[in-house]
């Protein structure tokens, strides 16, 4: 981070794409320095990572107490708009539920409504993302089913960050979106438009005032941010620029393998081989589609979900920024004023205590965001891994087979 010297908890594991480092090789006869044998190859490493992921999930699910699914999703089509509704199912053992299971209907509008509630109520916490609102790149149609499975997959993903969550899982308004089974009357009960205006006025105003002594563990926190989100919307594109190019090879695989079966029927000498060819070539298509298939469901979701991640924390950012430069204002008109003092030491003791809150939530947030990001990413990209290797392997053997028949043949 520009050659700032950063804490270790802040740097120590973050992603780091600007070096290249050296490719290691793995053979059965290395050892590790203390001695443990080291995974003989790619898919024994991949292995490893994955027996500590099942504990650490299993652990989990066995602190949870409450479990929530969206599924079923129902397109509904009126005179004015068509919108999709989901299930979202309840299963808890929290005292604080009435019942243990809830079952309701919620379109895309009333998770918005939910996560706009709790950024309100909690402005330096961090509030999962949710999928943007339109159409996303390489679907055609916003309502197709790729898209439709894609969003309900993001949305279930979103609902379950949030009950994992020590302090926003028990918000009362998430309480309501699972348990109500209409939602108008809840709506209306959020700030009027005016009193949003006025905070938009303030956040604006303290922006353009600026601090004066940000802290500089927050300081390092939003390079560290600025970091974070060049590198995964780096990492973001590639990754679409490579399911793009693969995508273009497999339609001319496709178109290649036709030519060698037809040449075959014309070359009785050379049938055989032509016809291994083929057979070669239409075994690499079917394992490109599979890894094109794999990267779309998997990588670029998690890629592009911290993306989004990396913008909200930037928001949550500014809103610790703007409650601090709301309380240096202020400060400053108490030591200038000679009257009204009383009134306004009380507004500004208010403000040092919510600017204290602020701080220690973000700072307690921070890192179990961070724990999270790195087990998601690192989730996603071992499963990528995985399936390299898998590809390669099953791509290289056709090769041989066909290197073999050739040999044979003359």
């Amino acid at each position: 981070m520009s050659g700032q010297a950063v804490p270790a908890d802040f740097s120590g594991r973050m992603l780091d794409l600007d070096e290249d480092e050296d490719l290691e090789v793995f053979s059965k006869n290395i050892s590790q320095r203390d001695g443990s044998p080291m995974p003989n190859s790619p898919s024994s490493m991949v292995n490893q990572y994955r027996l500590e992921e099942d504990e650490e999930e299993q652990e989990d699910a066995n602190t949870k107490d409450i479990f929530i699914t969206v599924d079923s999703p129902e397109s509904h089509v009126t005179a004015i708009e068509t919108f999709i509704v989901y299930r979202v199912l309840t299963k808890t053992t929290r005292s604080e539920f009435d019942s243990c299971e809830y079952e309701v209907r919620r379109r895309y509008q009333d998770f918005l409504w939910l996560r706009s509630r709790l950024e309100e109520n909690y402005p330096t916490l961090i509030v999962h993302p949710l999928p943007e609102k339109f159409v996303m790149r390489g679907m055609v149609e916003r309502f197709n089913d790729d898209f439709i499975e894609t969003r309900r997959k993001a949305l279930h993903r979103f609902l379950n960050k949030i009950s994992e969550h020590p302090i926003l899982s028990y918000s009362p308004h998430l309480k309501v979106f699972l348990i109500a089974q209409e939602l108008t009357s809840h709506k209306k009960q959020g700030p009027g438009f005016l009193s949003r205006m006025g905070e938009t006025m303030r956040a604006v105003a303290n922006s353009v005032r600026g601090l004066r002594c940000r802290p500089e563990e927050f300081t390092l926190m939003q390079e560290y941010v600025e970091d974070f989100s060049n590198k995964i919307c780096s990492v973001d594109k590639v990754t679409q620029r490579i399911i793009k190019e693969q995508r273009e090879y497999l339609d001319e695989l496709r178109q290649y393998c036709p030519t060698y079966t037809l040449w075959a029927g014309s070359e009785e000498e050379l049938a055989e081989p032509l016809k291994g060819v083929a057979s070669c070539v239409e075994r690499c298509s079917k394992e490109t589609e599979e890894q094109i298939h794999h990267l779309s469901e998997v990588l670029v979701p998690a890629l592009h979900e911290y993306v989004l991640c990396a913008e909200t924390l930037k928001a949550v950012m500014r809103r610790r920024d703007n409650i601090q430069a709301e309380f240096e204002a202020k400060n400053e008109a108490l030591a200038s004023r000679k009257v009204d003092q009383e009134a306004l030491q009380v507004e500004v003791d208010g403000l040092a205590d919510r600017v204290e809150l602020a701080n220690n939530s973000l700072k307690g947030d921070w890192s179990r965001w961070q724990n999270s990001m790195r087990t998601d990413l690192k989730s996603a990209f071992i499963s990528t891994a995985e399936k390299n290797v898998e590809y390669y392997e099953k791509s290289f053997q056709p090769h041989l087979s066909l290197h073999q028949q050739l040999k044979f043949a003359y």
